[in-house]
């Protein structure tokens, strides 16, 4: 069983900045919370993207997605919504 990091007073402000699927809401609001916490699993624990628990799905899938969302300045945006600016 996995542990998870994320509140859900912590998921609410940034779950819009997370692209989401047409037609399927409900599933994609749950991937991308696990995807949020698969990466934050990797921070936490200084692991490895190979050594990612399955539960959190393909490394290398998770691996690129947060990769692409890096690139185009999300994570960036996440992380001032979840610590402010200072936390940059």
């Amino acid at each position: 069983m996995l542990r998870l990091l994320l509140r859900d007073d912590q998921w609410e402000p940034i779950k819009d900045l997370l692209p989401s699927r047409q037609g399927d809401p409900g599933v994609t609001v749950r991937d991308n919370r696990l995807f949020v916490e698969a990466v934050l699993w990797i921070e936490h624990t200084g692991a490895p993207w190979r050594d990612l628990p399955r539960e959190f799905g393909k490394w290398h899938t998770v691996y690129m997605r947060f990769h692409r969302l890096t690139k185009k300045g999300v994570w960036k945006q996440i992380v001032e919504r979840l610590c402010g600016e200072a936390a940059l």
